[in-house]
């Protein structure tokens, strides 16, 4: 074949250099045609779009086409012309076809026909392949670009936190153990205890949950720092809401209270919200027309409106009149509860239609480095609740008083030989801040329109399942 330098399909539906010879190469989605003509609908990853490859079989060697089939890879020279058909603008007019790889039709199970989302997840080392989640995972490019941009913006650092901790802590059974040792022949104290001084770490060691601690110690030093790393829940939840390895956007920010971080929160989203609609086009037009009619306007809708600022105890007082009017909630309602998502649902969808970011929390229902309200009974906590999700973001600002804080975290059984360094911060030099915690695939599955977190994230981790 000619050496002709590969140009993306995206790039040409962009630039349409009609009458130009181009190289385009990619996956075969469709092969169709009739005795003199045969049409490949061709796609390379770059765009929704495929590009029609227009083959004169008179041209062509039948035996050379026949392997062509759904899923193949070719390399294709040819003659880039505006296109008759409907639903296209371009196409190229094949003059040179080369084999890369073939695909039998008779074991590829990605033909052309509908597919479950179910069936996707049991092949998920070919489902980018799809449409769906080749749009789902460059739109997953997307948001993460948005994120750093709208940091690096605001003179925010990156800040790396360590994936393993080594904090000690019992009663952490939501985390995943990291370890070299043999489980087969642990040696354990008279009292029964694991004993760890032969373990890499010399201690019990865990998958983070977090890194909003070692991020609050940069913030107390490089005044704005973000963290977005994976983090790991050993929740047995088989939700389509939960997976056990997810993404966290993080910031931690010195000498801002509690309605400065509620702002950040809320030009943070509609920030990353305009720019999937700026940026990714093609691919919310495809997952609104195929999954969720409604995708673009809730997008849209998010921009429109301020988020509301309510308190804990007036969303409880609003979600008590809804059952006292005789709506139906499958958990109880009262002062005290922790808010479950179908009240934080009713909330943002049914009663005020817009997000809502709720502050003000009981203090026994938050963790214990959230800052104290005088009352002696809140804490200024705040989540940001989204239609179709619930909670999207959750943030506090947190205690700068060392008693204060010394106090709480020994109420609530959390060791001080865990927390040492931590607690250090408010001897030396302590300052107000707050910060927030953002779910990668929870933004994801907002902005994608799609209904399972397991369909936002490559290869989902959940209970009984880590393949690929």
């Amino acid at each position: 074949m000619e050496t002709i330098s590969r140009t993306k399909i995206a790039d040409l539906f962009k630039n349409k250099p009609f009458g130009t010879q181009v190289n385009v190469k990619g996956w075969v989605r469709t092969r169709r045609g009739n005795k003199q003509v045969g049409f490949i609908a061709l796609n390379d990853g770059s765009t929704i779009k495929n590009m029609q490859i227009v083959i004169d079989l008179q041209k062509f060697d039948e035996e050379l086409l026949k392997p062509i089939t759904t899923g193949a890879c070719i390399n294709v020279n040819g003659l880039l012309v505006e296109s008759q058909g409907k639903g296209q603008d371009a196409e190229i007019q094949a003059e040179e076809i080369e084999i890369y790889g073939t695909a039998d039709p008779l074991t590829y199970p990605l033909q052309k026909k509908g597919h479950s989302m179910e069936f996707l997840r049991e092949i998920a080392h070919l489902r980018p392949r799809t449409n769906t989640f080749g749009a789902v995972f460059r739109m997953r490019h997307h948001m993460a670009m948005a994120i750093h941009t709208f940091f690096h913006e605001r003179g925010f650092y990156y800040f790396h936190t360590p994936i393993i901790t080594a904090s000690d802590c019992e009663g952490a059974g939501q985390m995943f153990q990291v370890t070299t040792m043999n489980l087969y022949d642990l040696k354990k104290d008279e009292n029964g205890s694991i004993i760890y001084d032969n373990d890499f770490f010399g201690k019990q060691a865990s998958l983070t949950v977090s890194g909003q601690l070692e991020a609050e110690l940069a913030a107390m030093a490089m005044g704005a720092v973000y963290t977005f790393g994976p983090t790991f829940r050993a929740e047995n939840s088989n939700t389509p809401r939960h997976l056990a390895e997810f993404w966290m956007i993080e910031p931690e920010v010195a000498f801002i209270e509690i309605a400065e971080n509620m702002q950040l929160a809320e030009d943070f989203i509609k920030y990353c919200v305009r720019w999937a609609l700026d940026n990714c086009k093609d691919d919310l037009q495809f997952l609104n027309d195929m999954f969720d009619k409604g995708l673009i306007e809730r997008l849209q809708s998010v921009l429109k409106d301020e988020f509301v600022r309510l308190s804990y105890t007036e969303g409880v007082k609003i979600l008590e009149d809804a059952v006292a009017k005789g709506h139906k909630f499958e958990f109880p309602i009262y002062w005290g509860a922790d808010l479950a998502s179908e009240h934080e649902r009713y909330l943002v969808e049914e009663h005020f239609k817009r997000p809502v970011i709720l502050t003000n929390y009981p203090k026994e229902i938050k963790s214990f480095y959230m800052k104290q309200n005088d009352d002696g009974k809140t804490v200024r906590a705040m989540d940001v609740l989204f239609p179709k999700i619930g909670e999207i973001i959750g943030g506090s600002q947190r205690e700068e008083n060392y008693d204060k804080l010394y106090t709480r975290a020994k109420e609530m059984g959390v060791p001080e030989k865990d927390i040492w360094w931590y607690l250090d911060t408010r001897r030396f030099g302590t300052a107000p801040h707050s910060g927030f915690g953002l779910g990668f695939e929870r933004l994801l599955l907002f902005v994608t329109g799609m209904t399972n977190i397991r369909d936002v994230i490559p290869f989902p981790r959940t209970p009984k399942n880590a393949e690929f």
